[in-house]
């Protein structure tokens, strides 16, 4: 019976996973201090969103949630002046 020579196959897998642990450990290092990165990420979001709604979305900025608006999903209707 012939032996499967796969050898390579497996050290490349080893060498992927090693370089995406690699890749984990150095973002774990540069947030490491801000363990909440992700949530007052998603807190700034939020409030400039709600601003935005407070404005009839008329600013500048707020103009990247348009396509998101005016649906049943979203639940917000605005009359879009353009």
């Amino acid at each position: 019976m012939k032996e499967p020579h796969n050898h390579a196959k497996v050290g490349y897998s080893m060498i992927v996973v090693a370089a995406s642990l690699t890749a984990v450990a150095l973002l774990a290092l540069a947030i490491g201090e801000d363990v909440l990165f992700s949530d007052n990420m998603q807190r700034d979001n939020t409030l400039h969103f709600n601003e935005c709604k407070a404005n009839n979305f008329e600013d500048e900025s707020c103009k990247k949630y348009l396509d998101r608006i005016n649906n049943k999903i979203s639940g917000v209707y605005v009359d879009i002046e353009e």
